[in-house]
C-alpha cells in the first residue's frame, strides 16, 4: 500500500432510492441495517420469472425519471418515451409499492413487482456497502470520451459516494484520477480499512461494470466501443497505487465496500473526511 500525501474528503451523497433510476443528492445519510445507506436501492423491480427489472435487461428504463421529495417521503414517476407514455404519479415512498407496481406495469407492458427492503437490494451481496468514487476519476473517463458530461458520467457508473481532496496545504493539486484504488489490496484476502468521519469501511475491489455506462443515461442512446476503450484506458492509466492483481478485466470502475454491522444507525456527512486506517 502506497502512502497517500492528499487530504479527501466525502464530496457528494448520491442515493438510488428505486434500483437502476435516477438518484438524489443529499448532505447526509445514515449507514442502514446491511452496511449499505438507508433508502439506497430501497425498492427493486422484477418481473414474472423474479429477476431484477433493470437497465442491464433492458434500455426502456432509461426512459423512466423518478424525482424524489427532498425528504425522500414521495416520488414522482413519469415517462418521456414517446411510445410509452403515462401520466405522472405521485406516490409515499418506501410504502406505496403496489401503486408503483402498477404504474411500472403499465409501462413495460408486462408484470411488474415492486419489493422494498430496507437494507436494500445490492449488486455486490459480498460487498454491499456504498460504492465510492472520485470526482477526478469521473473527470479522467470525461476525456476518455468527448462530450460526455460529468454529470453524464455520474449517473452512468452510479456510485453512491464521491470522493474530492487536495494535496496537503497546496489547494491547487487535486486528488488524482483512480485514488480510490488505494481502498482496496491486492488480493482478495487483504483488507484496506479506512474511515469517513466517524463510519469503518472495509474495501473491498474494483466493481466490475456492466451494459448499462456505454447508454446515456435518458435517451439510452449508446456509445459504440465503450467498452473497448475504457478497458485499454483503464489499463494504459492504472495508477503505481492501484493494484493490477485484481483485475481480470479492466472494465472495472470504482470500489466496492463493506461496512461492519458496529456501524449501522451512523451519519455520512459530505465534509467528512476520509482517512485510511
Amino acid at each position: 500500500m502506497f502512502a497517500s500525501p492528499y487530504q479527501a474528503q466525502l464530496g457528494k451523497i448520491r442515493l438510488h432510492p428505486i434500483k437502476s433510476l435516477d438518484p438524489v443528492e443529499v448532505r447526509e445519510a445514515r449507514i442502514g441495517p446491511n452496511g449499505g445507506l438507508e433508502f439506497d436501492r430501497a425498492w427493486a423491480l422484477h418481473t414474472a420469472d423474479g429477476r431484477w427489472l433493470n437497465g442491464k435487461r433492458t434500455p426502456l428504463i432509461h426512459h423512466i425519471r423518478a424525482e424524489f421529495a427532498p425528504d425522500i417521503a414521495a416520488v414522482t414517476l413519469s415517462s418521456h418515451a414517446p411510445h410509452r407514455a403515462l401520466p405522472p404519479v405521485t406516490l409515499a415512498f418506501p410504502g406505496d409499492t403496489e401503486s408503483a407496481a402498477a404504474w411500472f406495469r403499465a409501462y413495460f407492458a408486462e408484470p411488474v413487482a415492486v419489493r422494498y427492503a430496507p437494507e436494500g437490494f445490492p449488486d455486490d451481496d459480498l460487498a454491499p456497502g456504498p460504492t465510492i468514487v472520485s470526482t477526478a476519476s469521473l473527470e479522467a473517463v470525461c476525456q476518455w470520451f468527448p462530450g460526455l458530461t460529468l454529470e453524464s458520467a455520474r449517473q452512468r457508473f452510479r456510485a453512491t459516494l464521491e470522493i474530492t481532496g487536495d494535496r496537503s496545504g497546496l489547494v491547487q493539486e487535486k486528488l488524482p484520477a483512480f485514488w480510490e484504488d488505494r481502498l482496496f489490496g491486492p488480493d482478495k484476502l487483504t483488507v484496506v480499512r479506512f474511515r469517513i468521519g466517524g463510519v469503518l469501511f472495509e474495501g473491498s475491489n474494483p466493481c466490475a461494470r456492466c451494459a448499462v455506462p456505454p447508454r446515456d443515461p435518458r435517451t439510452a442512446a449508446p456509445i459504440e466501443g465503450f467498452q473497448k476503450r475504457f478497458a485499454e484506458l483503464r489499463q494504459a492509466q492504472l495508477p503505481a497505487w492501484s493494484p493490477a492483481s485484481r483485475f481480470d478485466h479492466f472494465y472495472r470502475f470504482a470500489v466496492n465496500t463493506r461496512v461492519p454491522p458496529s456501524e449501522a444507525g451512523k451519519l455520512l456527512r459530505t465534509g467528512d473526511p476520509l482517512q485510511l486506517l
